[in-house]
């Protein structure tokens, strides 16, 4: 872990931008198969299991865009229950989206 070491007696102040959860944003992904509708979300982080995740949903047949930090899933046109089995191998977190499917 890094460390930051501040000494004197100026003010600190500055920006840093916060990588969104893996553990938060694969059930959240998941769950946008539920509405039935186009979902938006922000600070996703773009990590191996979050594209799986996005790439699944593409083979269930939703739609996804992503553009400047914002994925936009579309859940409408979704017409297959099973998830590939190579892609299920990849990872194993993909029982979260077993209720969404089975909705």
């Amino acid at each position: 872990m890094s460390e930051y070491i501040i000494e004197g007696g100026r003010r600190l102040e500055g920006e840093l931008s916060i990588s969104g959860s893996k553990n938060a944003s694969l059930p959240i992904i998941a769950g946008t198969i539920l509405s039935g509708k186009i979902s938006k979300l922000y600070n996703i982080p773009k990590i191996q299991d979050t594209r799986i995740t996005l790439e699944i949903l593409q083979q269930l047949g939703c739609k996804v865009r992503q553009n400047s930090g914002k994925i936009e899933i579309n859940t409408k046109q979704m017409n297959k229950t099973q998830i590939p089995e190579d892609m299920m191998r990849k990872m194993r977190s993909t029982v979260v989206m077993a209720g969404a499917i089975l909705r």
